[in-house]
């Protein structure tokens, strides 16, 4: 049993990575399907599995199970910031999203077996501070890890969603943004915590101790 017990209206930092540290995403087809999985998935209703990439435009509207605020998908590891909307919904949501993705990857990579170390982590954002510099790490994540070319090329966030307002994503940026003069506000906010976060991240060799992962 889980030690977090979930609560509609809380916000939660949900984390995981590949088995062994392998790679989960392999190429830019890999990170599109995910991202398909992000808001595909996302729905009280049942819906099935993802068929073809045509699906996300068939589907029709539907009851979130949650708020997705923010999301990093790196090479070996991926990170969420959810509001539970429903009851049992960050659960159903991120079994389904991890599920549906593992089968993808397994079938295309003709492997058996878990693709992920084990169930997700997640952690409680218990105060506002903690959301806003958390929204920044995971929107910053891949800087954080200095991920570089060619490998960037498959990486996925949702930093440039909170930094132009033109880009309509499936981010629910409210409760960050409107803390902010504009996006220009919010970004030089994130990026003046960066050095913070990579000094923090060389203190601790395990990173399951580090407040932020």
């Amino acid at each position: 049993m889980r030690k977090v017990q979930f609560a509609n209206g809380e916000h939660y930092h949900v984390y995981n990575r590949g088995v062994d540290h392998r790679q989960i995403i392999l190429d830019e087809k890999d990170s599109e399907r995910f991202l398909l999985g992000l808001d595909y998935f996302n729905s009280v209703e049942s819906i099935g599995a993802i068929k073809a990439f045509s699906d996300l435009k068939d589907k029709p509207r539907r009851r979130p199970l949650v708020n997705i605020i923010a999301y990093c998908l790196n090479p070996n590891h991926f990170h969420l910031i959810l509001e539970q909307l429903v009851d049992n919904g960050v659960s159903i949501f991120v079994k389904s999203l991890s599920g549906g993705y593992a089968k993808y990857f397994n079938i295309r990579n003709k492997r058996t077996g878990t693709l992920y170390e084990g169930p997700f982590k997640v952690k409680h954002i218990a105060d506002n501070d903690y959301l806003l510099h958390l929204s920044s790490y995971v929107n910053l994540n891949d800087k954080l890890h200095r991920i570089g070319q060619p490998i960037s090329k498959i990486v996925r966030s949702s930093w440039r969603e909170f930094c132009e307002s033109k880009i309509d994503g499936i981010c629910i940026k409210g409760i960050i943004l409107e803390q902010f003069g504009s996006p220009d506000e919010y970004k030089k906010f994130a990026l003046d915590f960066l050095p913070d976060m990579l000094t923090k991240k060389g203190e601790y060799k395990d990173l399951e101790n580090l407040l932020f992962d």
